[in-house]
Formats: structure tokens, sequence, C-alpha cells
């Protein structure tokens, strides 16, 4: 049997006319003809790819009897079946100008012994079936344009590497498909066209982000820098013979057994549990040995405290090295949870992590399912926290939730907009009355003295929360975001906690910042195509910190699709949490520009994990982008600290990204200035600036509806 190791070209692209291969005919090789008359046959040799490789490759072959070989060459011999099946229609069904002859053809008596008279007429129906000339002709076409040509004639792609092998005198078994792929297109002269370089180029970017298997699961990077699909058991680059199998060592990875699932999660179990003893003895000598007073005082408390049942705001304590807060959230007290599927530790219950205020705080219990070590990693995640090292702010039980139309509340009636807005405005008199017999609560220039700004607002809403039953300590509402504003659909919990974080001018949550680009969409967006096609935004609680930390490809799968929903010029705002800090960033992923304001005056290369995130988000992006535009030249992202207005505490960074934002969309501009806009350009941002952007989130709550007395 004779192998020549014919490759297919690539099927999509010009060929390059300054060397056109001639066609080449039958090959007799005389020797093998009488070698096999003989019995003499040669043997030959595989390389790591189970490809055959040598001097012998090439002729009549010896092979030995193991499954991985008949496989092989029932591969080839299928092969060579087709292009026989070409080459009898065109010889007998087709003209000297490849078009199908209208009168019936001859029956190939030639060939009698391997075709039956039934057999070519249904070879002949099938071939003149007008759906296999149209696959026929879209196929010709494309093998006779190829985009990247392939130069290397009949050598093959496995001889092709053997050949580099020996020449370099290298120990490796093989090489990466996508430099085997660039050197098959060098031609003769030792030119390198500049698009081959730009795909090679591409393959080596991408291989710094792309791990070994996730090159295997998904496509190589050779497919994703070519922008073409992966087909099932073959390797682009690589040849004939060569498969996903025989190119990583072992076989895709299969789901485990319920067996194999099982013995996983008792180990696991085991782990905690040895964990939870570790800790409580830990915990014990602490408590022994500490001779603060405060500190058992304030334990003592805590432990004699009752969880109410439900969802409860939080503060989170820790007792070593010392006794302090170090963050706030919600405490999970329903009865029968568990946290990440296994049953919570004795003397803990399940709190997600909103605020954390001692960036340097460690987790009670390291979570052993992300890895996680540190609070500021666990923002928007559920850990367990120590019965005596949590309080919360009121033990009212947390009514049952019903849903409604948009928002979702804890109340089964209703008021319409305008009885909540009269209602709140009747009593907007009253509580101002109250508020000047206790100007702690409210600052002296919120007082309603003739030119003094009045947060109606926020007192209205205030007025109604107290009234309503978000009153209690718990209670949520769920505000639904359309698949327009974050690119799909899903529903942002909005709880009393986080409307204290306004009234009381502190720092602000996940849900707050989701719900003013909420109002941005709505009052600014909505119905302007313009605006709404150039600017997008990023959902902070999909990249967050600690998923880039514990999901990094499941971050760049998000923004990367994100990105790909643009056919323009857009800019994605994107409000990224630190672990105990907002800034936000600006994306503009086609001109491969990133503008970042931050209201502390960092640097972007304090953020390490985020910026390796984007980096790599964008470049695949652009790789995955070549099949809709023309290429262009790769060029590095650029990364733009703008000199935005600064906070001078350690609470406004929320509500400066807030207003960067709002300020933004207004210029409506792709093009962030470094100086930024002249129209805001500022040091710092006044109070005044601040609350007006809370009067807007206030009254966006009054007019959705979201309480109800």
């Amino acid at each position: 049997m004779a192998s020549d190791q014919e490759n297919s070209q690539d099927a999509n692209a010009p060929d390059d006319t300054s060397e056109k291969e001639i066609t080449r005919g039958i090959t007799i090789m005389k020797s093998i003809i009488r070698d096999r008359d003989k019995a003499v046959t040669y043997n030959v040799n595989w390389n790591a790819d189970n490809q055959l490789i040598g001097s012998n490759a090439a002729k009549s072959f010896n092979i030995e009897d193991t499954t991985i070989r008949k496989k092989y060459i029932l591969q080839l011999a299928g092969k060579r079946h087709r292009g026989w099946r070409t080459f009898l229609a065109n010889k007998y069904l087709k003209d000297k100008e490849i078009f199908f002859v209208e009168y019936d053809p001859e029956y190939p008596v030639k060939y009698a012994i391997f075709i039956t008279e039934e057999e070519w007429v249904a070879f002949v129906a099938q071939r003149r079936d007008e759906n296999f000339k149209k696959v026929s002709a879209t196929n010709r076409e494309r093998a006779s344009n190829p985009t990247y040509a392939y130069k290397k004639g009949r050598l093959g792609y496995a001889r092709l590497e053997e050949k580099i092998l020996d020449e370099t005198k290298s120990d490796a078994t093989s090489l990466p498909p996508h430099v085997l792929w660039k050197e098959a297109r060098v031609g003769k002269d030792g030119t390198v066209r500049d698009d081959v370089q730009h795909i090679y180029d591409e393959c080596e970017t991408l291989s710094q982000s792309i791990s070994t298997a996730e090159d295997q699961e998904n496509r190589s990077v050779l497919s994703r820098a070519l922008n073409v699909p992966e087909y099932p058991g073959r390797v682009r680059g690589k040849g004939h013979g060569c498969t996903p199998t025989s190119l990583y060592k072992n076989p895709r990875r299969r789901n485990p057994s319920n067996q194999e699932v099982m013995e996983t999660l008792q180990a696991l179990q085991a782990q905690v549990l040895q964990l939870q003893k570790d800790n409580e003895r830990y915990r014990c000598m602490e408590k022994c040995s500490s001779q603060s007073k405060e500190t058992s005082e304030k334990a003592s408390i805590n432990c004699l405290n009752k969880f109410p049942e439900g969802i409860s705001s939080c503060q989170l304590y820790l007792s070593s090295p010392t006794y302090r807060l170090v963050g706030k959230g919600k405490v999970h007290n329903t009865s029968g949870d568990l946290l990440h599927h296994r049953p919570l530790p004795d003397g803990h219950l399940k709190v997600s992590v909103d605020v954390v205020l001692d960036k340097d705080a460690l987790l009670p219990i390291p979570d052993i399912v992300s890895e996680t070590t540190l609070l500021r990693d666990a923002i928007g995640s559920f850990v367990a926290w120590p019965l005596d090292l949590i309080f919360i702010d009121d033990e009212t039980p947390t009514k049952p939730a019903s849903k409604d139309k948009g928002i979702l509340r804890h109340n089964e009636s209703v008021a319409s907009q305008k009885e909540v807005f009269a209602q709140g405005s009747q009593q907007l008199s009253q509580k101002i009355g109250s508020r000047q017999k206790n100007k702690r609560d409210l600052p002296v220039t919120y007082l309603p003295k003739k030119g003094a700004f009045v947060p109606r607002y926020q007192i209205s809403l205030e007025t109604l929360v107290d009234s309503s039953d978000m009153a209690t300590a718990g209670a949520i509402r769920l505000l639904d975001m359309e698949e327009d504003i974050f690119g799909y659909s899903c529903t942002e919990t909005i709880g009393k906690e986080d409307l204290e974080h306004i009234f009381r001018h502190q720092e602000l949550g996940v849900g707050v910042i989701h719900t003013y680009i909420r109002f941005l969409y709505d009052n600014f967006m909505r119905g302007n195509d313009q605006l709404s096609n150039r600017f997008r935004f990023v959902y902070s609680s999909l990249v967050n910190k600690a998923l880039i930390c514990r999901e990094p490809d499941s971050c760049r799968e998000y923004l990367v699709k994100r990105f790909m929903a643009s056919s323009t010029n857009n800019l994605y705002l994107w409000p990224y949490n630190s672990g105990c800090h907002w800034l936000l960033l600006a994306i503009d992923p086609l001109k491969e520009v990133v503008y970042f304001l931050n209201s502390i005056d960092g640097e972007w290369t304090n953020y390490p994990d985020m910026k390796q995130l984007v980096d790599t988000s964008i470049k695949v992006f652009r790789s995955q982008r070549q099949a809709r535009v023309p290429r262009t030249k790769s060029s590095n992202i650029t990364w733009i600290k703008v000199q935005c207005p600064l906070q001078r505490n350690g609470i406004d960074c929320g509500y400066f990204v807030m207003r960067f934002m709002r300020e933004i969309i207004n210029m409506n501009q792709i093009e962030i200035p470094i100086t930024y806009f002249d129209e805001y350009k500022c040091a710092h941002y006044t109070r005044l600036q601040l609350e007006q952007i809370k009067e807007e989130l206030c009254q966006y709550f009054i007019e959705k509806r979201l309480i109800s007395i």
C-alpha cells in the first residue's frame, strides 16, 4: 500500500499567484512494483503523533497488527476511495470544462470487477443530484482559492516535522501545530507572507493565556486565530493520522461516575471536619488566654443573641489578633441551609459578604472549594461565620416573598405610584421637623432654610421605608434587569441595609451600583439609539475580585461575549470592586483602549488580576472578530489613567463611580480626555454633587414603586 500523506489546504482564502503549484499526475514507482512482485516489503517508522515518517513512508510498507495502525490504514484507504470516486466522476460524468454531461454515461466495463451495473446507476444518480452539485461546487471553489496556500507538495506535515527536527538537531519529539502550519506555508525562497506571520503571532499570544487543557477541550489556538471551527478526530496543522488523543497523550476528560463523586465528597467532608475541630480548638485556646474585658463582654452578648429566621443584615467581627469589625453582609438563617452543597459547621451560619472594612482580614474558615482565605476575595460569595462573631440589626423575622411585575416585594398589597409618593410627601414636613430636633442625623446644610438644599426624595423614601415592611431586618426587593442592560436577563437584590447606606452616606454595595445603572439606562439610553448603541455596561457581579481569582475563564468568556455583541465602536462601563474599593473602567474593545478612573489616585498596576483579565479578553476578542472585519495590524492595548476628581475620605468611591458613569454618558463621547471633561473638571466632588446622585436614586426607587405602605 502506498501513502503520500497528502494534506488538504486551509479552506478559506486567495491563492498565492507568485508561486503556483504545478498539477501532478499519477506517479508510477517501478521499484515498488518490482519489489511487490518479489514479496519485498519496507518497514516504516511512526512519530509521537502516530503518523508515518522516514524514507519508506511513501512506499509499500509492512504494518504491525495493532488497533491504532489498522485505524490509520482504514482512514487512509477511505481517503483513497473518495479520491477514486472523484476520478470516476471527472472521467465519465463531466466534460473537459468539468461540467456534467447531459447524456447517460456509458458503463465503465474496465472496472466491472469493482462496480456492478446497479452500483453504477446509483452512483450516477447521486452525483447528478442538485444538492450534491451545490455542495461540490462550494467545496471546489473553496479548495481552488485557499487563503493560506500549502506549499510543501506531497511532503506532508509529518515528514515536514521530521525534516525540521533533523535539521535543527532538536531533542523534541514534536512541534506545536501553529509552528508546523507556518512552516508549511513558507515558499521556496524562504519568505513568509505577512498574513501568515500575523496568524502565527496571534497563536503565540493566545498560547500564553490558554491552557493545554482548554486547548484540548475546546478549540486549539490555531483554530481560534484562524477563526474557523474545530472538527472532531483531527488536529489542524498536524496532518493525517494525528488526533487530539495522540497529541495530548490522554483522552478527553469524562464526567466522573457517581461513585467517584461520592468518594471525593467524603474525602472533602473529612477534611472539613478536621478543619472545624482544629478551628474550634484554636478558638477555645484563644478565648481562655484572652485578658481583654471588652472582648469577653462582646463575645458573651453575641453568644446569647437569637438570630431571626430568614435573611438579616449583619456586621461581621473577628477576635484575632484583636476584636474588631471587619465587614458587613447578610446572615442567612434558614433550616437545612447548605454551604456549597455541604452542611454548615456546628456553631456557624451562612453569611454573604457585601462590604469589607479590613482588607487584610482572614476568613474564620477558609473556603476549600474556591481556595479563598481572605475576606476581601469573598465579596459576593457565601462563607461560614461563627455565631458569636455576628451582630444583627434587628430580630424581627423576615416575611415571605411574593412576586410583582418588575419589582418583587415582601408585601402582598401594592400601592400605586401616586399614593406612595403622596403619602411620603404628607409626612415630609413632620420628618424635617423631627430632624431639626436632632441635627446629628441631618447636616445643617440640609435644613429647610432659604437657599439650602433639602434632600426631599431621600427624606420621603426614608419615611416610606420606616412605614413599610422594609423596616424589618432582612426585607428585600428584587429589581429585574433586562438583557439589553448587561447582556443577559438577571435580577438584582435590594435590601434595607442598601437603602440605609444611601440615607447615612455609607459604603455602597453592588446592588445600589447596579440599580443606578438601571436608572441611567431607563432615563438616558432607552429609546435613544445613539446612546444605547454607544454605551454598554458590564455586570459587576460576574466579574469581581473573587470570581477573577476563582473562575478567570468564566469571567473572560463573559467579557468576550459582551464585546462580541457590538458592531460599532462601543464604550463598556465596568464598575469594578477590588474588595474594599470601587473604581471605573471604560473599555473600547475595537480601539483596544482602556480608560482607568480611580478616585483614590491609584495605578492600574495595583490590580494585576483585573488588568490581566481585561488584556486577555481584548486579545481573544481581537482574534474572534477577525472573520467579521478586514484584518488590521495588531497593536498594543492602551491603558489611560484619567485625571478624574478624587475623594477625600474612605467611603465615597461608590458615589464617585456612579457620577463618573453619568457624566460620561451625558457627554456622549467614546474618547475620555486624560484630564477629564472640561465641563466636569474639578479636584473633588462637593457633597452637594454626590447628594444629587443620591436624590436621583431615591426618586427612581419611588417612581418604580419599590416601597409600599
